[in-house]
């Protein structure tokens, strides 16, 4: 084939590949303001991140020098190996993620059924209860913190996977955004499940379930991420430093060496980098819950 032929069987191919693409058009000055914009506020977001993530990577000495300044002068790792030397990284981590999911499955199948029920199923005192429920969003943890420790004392639960659990269990808002999302689901779908003979459970778990998955996914990662952040309940309950959480087992180990700033970098970046990978992987669920559970209008 000749170098003519050639080139036009290339541009035949070429044509093909963009004649279904339209013409990119040139951005309008809008669309420039909002990407500016973007870009400014992912930067203040960032910031922190890549600010903990290069004093990490600086020697003690250097973390605290004034003035200070972003990169390392010496590059080095010592801030790392030192937090798994003196403390116990893989319990914490464990001990974290054995309670985050255990919550996040009690919170998803207890919001789950009351929120159905209050939404679908009228009974004596429904109002009082629903009441009742809502008052849990008044009310600040912290204030409960008190009567939940010598409730937990007393049943013989501190320093136990349970003591730490059960208490987080009571999600009242998470009722309250699953019983918003099961009232605007048609009840023509239920009716006629009815009508061919399925029972409340079943019409429950393959009719309203499967049209929950969004909202579910929503509640489900906003449980775990605020589990996995949790700091005060179970340094309250917990004095066995084997059943500590990453955040109480990184806060140890500073307050028994002094306040070392690369280090806690360190422990903090490892502390947060499952909710990274979380919103990374699982972005779309996020979005896609809140706006069918209507989070973003309140």
């Amino acid at each position: 084939m000749s170098t003519a032929a050639q080139t036009r069987v290339k541009t035949r191919k070429a044509a093909r590949r963009t004649a279904g693409r339209a013409p990119r058009r040139p951005w309008t000055p809008s669309q420039i303001v909002l990407t500016l914009l973007g870009a400014a506020v992912s930067a203040v977001f960032l910031a922190p991140l890549a600010w903990a993530l290069f004093t990490s990577l600086k020697s003690e000495t250097e973390a605290v020098e004034v003035p200070t300044h972003w990169l390392p002068k010496d590059w080095t790792t010592q801030a790392w190996s030192a937090i798994f030397e003196t403390g116990n990284i893989t319990n914490w981590f464990v001990n974290s993620f054995v309670v985050s999911v255990c919550v996040t499955a009690v919170v998803l199948s207890v919001g789950a059924l009351a929120g159905y029920g209050f939404a679908r199923t009228e009974f004596r005192g429904k109002g009082f209860l629903l009441g009742l429920v809502m008052t849990g969003l008044m009310v600040s943890p912290a204030v409960l913190g008190v009567p939940l420790f010598t409730t937990v004392q007393q049943m013989g639960m501190v320093d136990t996977y349970w003591g730490m659990i059960l208490p987080q269990c009571a999600p009242a808002a998470m009722v309250y955004i699953l019983y918003k999302f099961f009232q605007g689901i048609p009840r023509e779908l239920e009716e006629a499940a009815f009508i061919d003979g399925a029972g409340r459970w079943r019409v429950f778990f393959t009719i309203v379930l499967p049209l929950s998955r969004p909202s579910l996914a929503a509640v489900g990662i906003f449980t775990f991420i605020a589990s996995w952040n949790n700091f005060l309940w179970p340094y309250m309950v917990t004095n066995n430093p084997d059943l500590m959480t990453m955040p109480n087992g990184i806060a140890t180990v500073m307050n028994s060496y002094g306040i070392q700033w690369a280090q806690l970098m360190a422990g903090g970046l490892m502390a947060g980098l499952p909710l990274i990978v979380v919103f990374v992987f699982f972005q779309r669920q996020i979005v896609t819950g809140v706006a069918h559970t209507g989070l973003a209008g309140q």
